[in-house]
């Protein structure tokens, strides 16, 4: 009993607290850095394929070595490509002013898709609970592309903007059909070689694992032309970003590191030669002496006896913080969704990611009214500052610093002499608000009456 509620909090904490954590963190990115898509897209596959690759290799004679596979190569190569193709497009969107919100309502329109694939190409026929469910997602779908507005002052500019708006929810729709077509090949797929939740040979891993694993290790060669734009906003973060600092005074190693590289304190040493150590600043590699996340410095004491202390000052650019948070949200999303597919029946799982993209919009709606009122209830709290001054601690400085790294992880605590400024699209929350209710009751009518197309197929079997 108690294993099974520590194995659907686990799963639950994965699907909430990641997905949830992934949607807010590559919001906050995207306001401030809304072309880099790329970038966001690469460290996504490569962290997901770096994590998988253990579980995937075996050693031999000849060295490492790829496990057996449950599904072939070539099935996965299509499925590849077109997952490849659907998340940078799915990032790039955001590039083109669609709001997460927006973003967030607009792909769970996959579901028309998906029916207009099944009855074009797999001849399915669907009863009128689905077909109903489809209209309402199709409505919802609408007033939430629809809901965003880009309010200017010059007849112009409101022009460029729809014009943009325009193109992005183009790429939002191609990446749907593209959807689409991925779910056909993965349900093929998983009839001819077995389910998402069944094992894949004698050591009893469930054959997502292995898909997860290979959608995005063979689609990394494919970000090879985009490797020059890769680099470009790596080197805008670099160069172009406010930076977090931090600086270590090296007591015990100052005499040591100035005796062998002088460089350091910008000065010789007073020892003459040839009792003086050779030096050793040729060894310093010309990238390591020019760069700008670690650099030596020294600084003069005031007592006459004493050298010269070196100080370390480690510098970061801080939107790195929050992209190693998507990063590593992103992959507990998305094993936190595998884990809840393999556990309950599809209804199910429908239910609960509806309530997850519901507490997704809410946080992005009103995440930052939410976040004000809770700070002002934790400040104005006489009990717990009480509790708190009780053990000697103060609740502002806990506080503050919990505020603090919040804000870096979130990439909110942005400088404005960048240049850089948060931009918000607008929306009419009642119209978003209205299309995201038909969206998601549209989307568990369409669960509810695929269970009963099932059910009923199943009665008439067994009356056979």
């Amino acid at each position: 009993m108690l294993s099974a509620l520590t194995s659907w909090a686990t799963t639950l904490s994965l699907v909430f607290g990641g997905c949830c954590a992934n949607a807010l963190t590559l919001e906050q990115l995207t306001l401030i850095y809304p072309n880099f898509g790329s970038l966001i897209t690469f460290l996504q596959f490569l962290l997901i394929a770096l994590h998988g690759l253990p579980g995937h290799i075996v050693w031999t004679r000849f060295g490492p070595w790829l496990r057996p596979r449950k599904i072939p190569l070539l099935p996965y190569l299509g499925q590849v490509v077109l997952f490849y193709f659907i998340s940078l497009l799915n990032n790039a969107a955001f590039g083109y002013r669609i709001p997460m919100p927006v973003h967030i309502i607009f792909r769970s329109g996959g579901l028309v898709v998906s029916m207009l694939f099944g009855w074009l190409i797999s001849k399915k026929r669907y009863n009128i609970t689905q077909v109903l469910s489809v209209i309402l997602v199709t409505v919802g779908v609408a007033l939430t592309t629809l809901s965003a507005s880009q309010p200017s002052s010059s007849k112009s500019s409101v022009s460029s903007d729809l014009q943009t708006y325009i193109t992005g929810i183009g790429i939002l729709s191609l990446a749907l059909v593209l959807s689409g077509l991925l779910g056909l090949l993965q349900e093929w797929t998983y009839k001819t070689y077995g389910g998402p939740s069944t094992t894949s040979g004698s050591d009893n891993r469930p054959t997502w694992r292995e898909s997860l694993f290979y959608l995005h290790f063979l689609a990394l060669p494919l970000f090879y032309p985009l490797l020059p734009e890769i680099r470009g906003q790596i080197e805008a973060i670099n160069y172009g970003s406010p930076r977090a600092e931090t600086s270590v005074t090296l007591h015990v190693l100052s005499p040591t590191l100035l005796s062998f590289f002088p460089s350091i304190g910008g000065s010789t040493p007073p020892i003459p030669p040839p009792f003086r150590l050779p030096s050793l600043d040729h060894l310093i590699p010309p990238t390591f002496r020019n760069n700008t996340f670690v650099s030596f410095s020294s600084l003069p004491t005031t007592e006459a006896t004493t050298r010269d202390l070196v100080t370390v000052t480690l510098s970061l650019p801080k939107p790195y913080l929050p992209l190693l948070a998507n990063t590593l949200t992103q992959l507990l999303c998305v094993a936190g969704v595998h884990r809840l597919t393999t556990r309950v029946s599809n209804l199910t799982v429908t239910l609960i990611l509806v309530v997850r993209k519901a507490v997704s919009l809410v946080i992005s709606l009103k995440g930052r009214e939410l976040w004000e009122e809770l700070t002002r209830y934790f400040k104005s709290s006489v009990n717990i500052d009480s509790v708190m001054q009780e053990y000697g601690v103060q609740i502002d400085g806990i506080w503050t610093g919990a505020a603090w790294l919040m804000k870096a992880a979130l990439g909110v605590d942005e400088d404005g002499s960048t240049g850089r400024k948060r931009t918000v699209p607008q929306v009419d929350e009642g119209m978003l608000w209205t299309g995201a209710a038909l969206v998601l009751l549209g989307t568990l009518g369409y669960t509810i009456g695929t269970g009963f197309k099932k059910a009923k197929g199943r009665g008439k079997t067994k009356k056979e």
